[in-house]
């Protein structure tokens, strides 16, 4: 039969690896229970803390770093033959049990224990079973746990008396192939010293070896490609490169540490917690991944000038970020022993307090979706809000900042923003131009005419002046002057292109008034003085 692929081998290592690193309690299955069943389940009481297998394979490990295996006696099913007396009989398991884990046996990963007490109920064995490692290389000699009533009433669970059978038929000694400690030894930890240093020799080398390996292939890339900064692949593989070195590592150190036969202690301390960087590299993977893409997408919307989508872009960008690591650090609590389904339903009347105690910011997380979705202004819009005179230069998820004339930066929390009136400048297609132009007194009807009719050739004679409906009127006789209004658009978006055209058609009027020799007026007052 062909092997598999590397790619496809490297691919269910990896899915193994994060499974084993933490599987969060509210992922695992459990068959429904009604009401009166919930009411039935006794509450915890076993003083050895049996009632899941995560607690037992816990407890059994504590006390086996503590060498007190008269403790770790508690953690077997002895109900089956044997004439030793129950403690002595359970403390020489321990012996054992230790010994054969010592030289090459396994147990799963803490994060890969159920932490229900009902255990997993998909793995195709009894309901009142477990799996929780082997004893040796071999797969036909598993390390199972059984579920049965304790002396208090409450359901534990305990090494089954399959594997006890297994232990004493193997007659594994302490004398003949145990790895345990004696007093000769140094120990840290319940476990030899040198133990601790070749598992993080083995840690230290995979660290270095994959991220020289990543390195290199960054190296290659940035020479393969040319315009990197367009090209989406090498901002792919700049940013997924360097966690994807950690992930590696860690796959590798749970398979070499599995392959040496050190201390169950160390190994299994180190293999929990080295979930925490698989977490952390998975969690820097994603955000990097994220922050990639969204650069390549925010630089394209640039060149298109769909400024809204920008705006868009980051809320979703940082968003996505703020959950990634909600769900990071949830894992990385859940390998520290945390409870998560009590801790999610806490989080669900926190955020409840939390939300009455943040108006305020809650108001802002709304308006931040208002003005996303209504899309009033975007990045680079010059605008007025309020008595706020400036550029957009972000939309944020709390507020928005705006670039005034003066050159300072205004921030305005996006809930009193999406409440203001907004006046977009940047969303004119054309400007009005609307001057009055005071003519002197003491013209004539038909200079006055001819005045009116210089005014609306400049407006008809200029490609950028809208015709439809650009006029010149006489309005009105005013205090110093004969008035003509003029209204017209002028067809352009540009703010400072229109200043220079409303300055061509001033000009180009006043060239005509005065070519008609027609003055523009002056303030006058004439002042009659009566005697008697």
């Amino acid at each position: 039969m062909p092997s598999p692929p590397l790619f496809a081998v490297m691919f269910r290592l990896l899915l193994a690896v994060l499974v084993s690193a933490s599987i969060p309690a509210s992922a695992q299955l459990v068959p429904p229970t009604t009401p009166d069943e919930q009411a039935e389940v006794p509450a915890s009481t076993d003083p050895f803390e049996r009632e899941t297998p995560r607690d037992t394979v816990t407890g059994l490990l504590n006390a086996l770093r503590g060498q007190n295996y008269s403790l770790a006696a508690n953690y077997f099913d002895l109900r089956g033959g044997g004439s030793e007396a129950p403690a002595d009989r359970g403390a020489e398991l321990a012996h054992q049990l230790q010994a054969a884990l010592d030289s090459g046996g396994r147990l799963l990963p803490f994060g890969a224990l159920s932490d229900n007490p009902t255990g997993y109920v998909d793995d195709d064995l009894p309901i009142d079973v477990e799996r929780v490692g082997t004893l040796g290389d071999e797969e036909d000699s598993p390390i199972l746990l059984s579920q049965d009533e304790g002396t208090d009433g409450a359901n534990i669970w305990r090494i089954s008396s399959e594997t006890v059978e297994q232990l004493e038929d193997d007659g594994t000694s302490v004398e003949a192939g145990g790895q345990l400690q004696t007093g000769e030894e140094f120990t840290f930890a319940g476990a030899p010293v040198q133990d601790w240093a070749l598992l993080l020799a083995i840690a230290a080398a995979s660290l270095v070896v994959f991220w020289l390996i990543s390195r290199a292939l960054l190296a290659i890339i940035r020479v393969a490609v040319s315009d990197r900064e367009r090209s989406l692949p090498y901002r792919l593989a700049a940013a997924a490169l360097p966690p994807l070195s950690l992930i590696f590592a860690v796959v590798a150190f749970h398979l070499w540490a599995d392959s040496v036969a050190v201390s169950i202690v160390a190994r299994q301390f180190l293999l929990r917690y080295i979930g925490i960087l698989g977490w952390l590299g998975l969690a820097w993977l994603a955000i990097r991944i994220v922050d990639a893409i969204a650069r390549v997408i925010t630089a394209r919307m640039r060149r298109r000038e769909r400024r809204q989508a920008i705006s868009v872009i980051t809320l979703v960008r940082r968003s996505v970020k703020v959950l990634l690591l909600i769900i990071a650090a949830l894992a990385i609590l859940d390998t520290f022993g945390f409870d998560m389904t009590t801790g999610v339903a806490a989080l669900g009347l926190g955020g409840l307090a939390l939300a009455l105690g943040a108006q305020k910011t809650v108001e802002n997380l709304v308006g931040s979706v208002t003005v996303i979705a209504d899309r009033p202004v975007q990045v680079d819009d010059f605008c007025r809000v309020g008595s706020v005179v400036g550029t957009v230069e972000d939309v944020g998820m709390r507020s928005t900042r705006i670039r005034t004339v003066d050159r300072t930066l205004v921030t305005i929390p996006n809930g009193d923003f999406a409440s203001r009136e907004i006046e977009n400048y940047s969303k004119r297609d054309r400007f009005l131009f609307n001057p009055t132009f005071g003519l002197e007194y003491g013209l004539s009807a038909a200079n006055l005419r001819e005045a009116v009719e210089i005014v609306e050739r400049v407006l008809r004679n200029h490609d950028l002046v809208d015709d439809e409906g650009a006029r010149a009127r006489f309005a009105e006789f005013g205090t110093s002057s004969l008035d003509i209004e003029v209204w017209s658009y002028i067809t352009v978006s540009d703010y400072a292109e229109s200043r220079l055209i409303r300055q061509e058609l001033l000009l180009e009027i006043l060239n005509g008034l005065e070519s008609a020799g027609i003055a523009m007026a002056f303030p006058t007052r004439k002042v009659h003085l009566v005697q008697d």
